[in-house]
């Protein structure tokens, strides 16, 4: 893998203890930071406050996007993402952290990868020729806590990913999608994804997952 930077972002809010049996708290959401060959950027975060019920409403006013800066903000987004993509229950890791001595609650994350490829990924082509390493990236670990499903929150991110990207110099921005996540490729495609390629059949077969396709939108007229 040639990763050349990494940056993880999160969505966050205020934590506030409530008298009530069902607590009310903040959820954030954050992107954690893989290995890079050159020191990763901040990560980027999104805040919200949300109640212990199966679907919560928002307050978009809460709401914040930004880089994570702290260990303690990668901790809570890394057990979000255990939580999520493993389909545990949400009281089976804490996703909350102190900042600034604010509580706040993690409730979604992304990385965005400047890189040519991810390992075991399809690549994409655009763009082609010297540089192409610099101004190509790629979203993933896109993960949204379950309770603030339907708030926009997954659009945020991407969108806050896309400045970012604008911010580091690329051009071209991928995200690798399940053949049958149908409300992962609606959320891309809202965002200004389009197909580019198919996964061969027999790399899913050889990687045991499901087949994955690789959705493309351009940052040049942005830049």
């Amino acid at each position: 893998m040639a990763v050349l930077s990494s940056l993880p972002l999160c969505a966050w809010r205020h934590h506030r203890p409530s008298s009530s049996s069902s607590s009310s708290y903040f959820p954030t959401t954050q992107l954690p930071v893989p290995a890079t060959c050159f020191p990763c950027r901040p990560p980027i975060r999104v805040s919200n406050v949300f109640t212990h019920q199966r679907t919560i409403t928002v307050d978009k006013s809460k709401l914040r996007v930004s880089e994570a800066t702290s260990k303690d903000e990668l901790w809570a987004a890394a057990c979000l993402r255990v939580r999520t993509f493993n389909q545990f229950r949400p009281d089976s890791y804490d996703i909350d952290f102190s900042d600034d001595g604010e509580d706040r609650v993690v409730v979604g994350s992304l990385d965005l990868n400047q890189c040519i490829r991810l390992p075991d990924e399809i690549a994409g082509m655009k763009p082609e020729g010297i540089g192409a390493d610099f101004a190509r990236a790629y979203l993933s670990n896109v993960c949204v806590a379950k309770e603030v499903h339907r708030n926009g929150l997954g659009f945020a991110l991407v969108a806050k990913a896309k400045t970012i990207a604008e911010d580091w110099g690329i051009s071209d921005l991928y995200v690798h999608v399940a053949f049958d996540n149908e409300p992962a490729k609606n959320l891309y495609l809202k965002s200004g994804f389009v197909h580019e390629s198919d996964e061969p059949a027999w790399q899913a077969r050889f990687l045991d997952r499901p087949r994955r396709i690789l959705l493309w939108t351009s940052l040049s007229e942005l830049l």
